[in-house]
């Protein structure tokens, strides 16, 4: 009697370690499905995804239209518009294409992003971003005012509406960085290298002069106060100023004036650029 109840309880002792042995795999074959199913969605998200993401962060101002691929490697048509329920809107004469690449950078989980538009974009080292605990760092490819990273007509920013369908900008706009990096750490920003943006022969339907001039604004790295300079290049039209980019207030200001001999010429547009102090106009912002 005694060895029947030994064997009965031997036997269900290993029906039971069978049975959560079964469990286990049958768990362990359960998350093994879902991490290849997210994979598989991760791997192949649309690039209709990142569209909807830029429209939504934008407000409807930057659109990816007609989005082709995936999220990693796609292709988009680049439009700048006024925001929701507007008809007007401008788009750049070439598709952009972008491969994106997860990494491990700057000692977190980050992403690699090129981009590639051949009337515009130089498709150059790429741009990184990497993400910590309440920090983020985006790295701007170097390139130099000579060969710049970008080269986007000016005529694109009329598509934003006002001011800029009233100036109907033309010219070129070229962006360059070298050692450029963004750093922010919750409520912080730092930035460190330098940025480039400028607007070469720039002209508008406002002034009788054609070109106003070639200008350039720089952003150089400060720590926690970087700086913001405008200058001239070249051109009747004479701008300048200085003010500084924070995380909590960025404030600029800077004036306007003819060059010798452009003063009738140029009088009306000093009058919508700023406010008028005799012969100079003053841009003020923040």
């Amino acid at each position: 009697m005694a060895r029947r109840s030994s064997a009965r309880l031997t036997t269900s002792t290993a029906n039971a370690a069978s049975t959560t042995g079964f469990v286990r795999a049958f768990r362990w074959a359960e998350l093994g499905a879902v991490l290849g199913l997210v994979t598989a969605v991760v791997a192949w998200a649309p690039a209709a995804w990142l569209a909807s993401a830029v429209s939504s962060a934008t407000n409807e101002r930057l659109l990816l239209a007609d989005a082709r691929g995936t999220l990693w490697n796609g292709s988009a048509r680049l439009i700048l518009s006024p925001g929701p329920g507007s008809r007007d809107a401008s788009e750049l004469p070439q598709r952009l294409g972008w491969t994106m690449r997860p990494g491990w950078i700057d000692g977190g989980l980050g992403l690699r992003l090129t981009l590639d538009q051949s009337c515009c974009i130089k498709p150059a080292a790429p741009l990184t971003a990497s993400f910590g605990l309440d920090r983020l760092t985006v790295r701007l490819p170097d390139a130099t005012p000579e060969q710049p990273w970008i080269r986007w007509p000016a005529g694109w920013l009329s598509g934003l509406g006002t001011p800029w369908n009233t100036l109907a900008p033309d010219g070129l706009i070229a962006v360059s960085a070298q050692g450029f990096v963004f750093e922010g750490r919750g409520a912080a920003v730092s930035v460190t290298g330098a940025a480039q943006v400028e607007l070469r022969d720039f002209s508008s339907r406002l002034a009788q002069v054609a070109p106003l001039g070639s200008y350039r604004m720089g952003l150089v790295g400060g720590g926690q106060t970087p700086q913001l300079i405008l200058t001239t290049i070249q051109g009747p039209l004479q701008l300048s100023g200085q003010g500084s980019l924070g995380a909590k207030r960025s404030q600029f200001r800077g004036e306007a004036t003819a060059a010798p001999g452009s003063e009738a010429a140029l009088a009306n547009l000093l009058n919508i650029i700023g406010r008028r102090e005799g012969a100079r106009s003053i841009i003020s912002v923040g």
